[in-house]
């Protein structure tokens, strides 16, 4: 039976949660959010789940129940307006650990960037700032997997959702006002999409800076050591730290190729990790690279030779863009980072893929698209007038 906690329902059984469902299929919207623990762990654990609609308020418990089939057809109803904050956190916990794409999306955190916030703003700064209430934290990082939960946890839980309504209604009148509510739904739609949540299992390797220093054959150690450690990781269901430390990565890929006596001889590398690994380390590193290793390889990013003038031009261009935003009252994180423009470097036929969003290309207009088209042909010309961008 649902337990009343003031004016929401604690539920803690599967048939509770049936009754959710047939009360809230016919929901026009609800606001969700949830609570997670994913320290010390591989796969994060899902705590709580906090939901508001028009026909209450509700916690969920999802270590209790264990089929949320119920609640998860909710989020996959195109239906139903879903109301989050930050909610990309939430519905990738969803997307991993249940497989659904979540449909008909309001995230009030990307909303609010496109009417004179930063991106990201913080849930307490928004309900602050658009209604006036302030909000605790107290409760941020508590025990959520403690079982009883305190009354004050669920106190603390259930605001999170409750501003959601509300928000909602003030930012779509500020962005239809805008004109800019078409915008929002295109960054919205990105949260419908399975590869959205997708990680590349390579990126920890291939965004390594130790990667560029390496050996060809060092650097195909480092792909499976990586792989190895998320492989354990996932394996044992800790957290990749606790099977191997960040830290003596770079250590035993400088060590290895001298085999395990180099690695017993490395003073920064604990005796239990070459007592326990270094065997297979060192097996590891004999290996062949295999055909698909190959194709990582091709993937590592290349050192570019500096270009003072170029760096320039991109600093300029960007610096720029955020100017037009801040005029425009848009977030320019929203708009482009600077990692973004670096990408572009030496393959501005990569716009449309990196920037080719509609809103994005009628926000930055033209003349910036057009800088953005031949971004490796711009030079910076100083005048008697000043400096203008000038393209060869």
């Amino acid at each position: 039976m649902a337990v009343d906690i003031a004016s929401y329902q604690l539920i803690e059984t599967e048939s509770d949660l049936v009754q959710f469902y047939e009360t809230n299929k016919a929901a026009k919207w609800l606001g969700f959010d949830s609570e997670f623990v994913g320290e010390k762990r591989f796969f994060t654990q899902l705590c709580l789940i906090q939901i508001s609609s028009d026909f209450g308020n509700y916690l969920i418990d999802p270590i209790l129940i264990k089929d949320l089939t119920p609640f998860l057809k909710l989020v996959e109803d195109p239906a139903i307006v879903k109301i989050t904050h930050a909610g990309e956190n939430d519905y990738r916990l969803l997307h991993i650990g249940y497989n659904i794409q979540p449909k008909n999306i309001f995230d009030t955190q990307i909303a609010a960037g496109f009417v004179g916030y930063k991106y990201p703003i913080s849930f307490r700064k928004l309900v602050e700032a658009e209604l006036n209430v302030p909000l605790s934290k107290a409760y941020a990082v508590t025990d959520w997997e403690s079982r009883p939960m305190e009354k004050r946890q669920l106190k603390y839980a259930i605001n999170d959702v409750l501003p959601l309504y509300d928000l909602w209604q003030l930012l779509t009148n500020k962005l239809n006002d805008l004109g800019r509510l078409p915008w929002a739904e295109e960054e919205f739609k990105k949260l419908e999409k399975a590869d959205f949540y997708e990680k590349d299992p390579h990126q920890e390797a291939l965004n390594s800076n130790l990667m560029r220093s390496l050996r060809r054959r060092d650097k195909v150690f480092l792909i499976r050591l990586y792989a190895w450690r998320r492989a354990m990781a996932k394996q044992k269901n800790y957290s990749k730290e606790m099977v191997l430390p960040q830290k003596l990565i770079s250590h035993i890929a400088r060590s290895v190729n001298s085999g395990k006596e180099a690695l017993k001889h490395n003073r920064r590398i604990p005796k239990k990790i070459v007592n326990d690994y270094g065997q297979i380390f060192e097996e590891m590193y004999q290996i062949p690279v295999s055909d698909e290793e190959q194709v990582i390889l091709d993937r590592i990013p290349r050192e570019e030779q500096e270009d003072p003038r170029a760096e320039i031009v991109l600093e300029m261009i960007y610096l720029l863009i955020k100017h037009k935003c801040l005029e425009e009252n848009v977030s320019s994180n929203l708009v482009i980072q600077k990692s973004t423009l670096k990408r572009l470097r030496g393959h501005s036929e990569k716009v449309e893929e990196e920037i080719g969003e509609q809103w994005k290309s009628k926000f930055l207009g033209p003349e910036i698209m057009n800088w953005l088209a031949h971004i490796d042909r711009l030079k910076i010309e100083m005048n008697e007038n000043g400096a203008t961008l000038r393209m060869e």
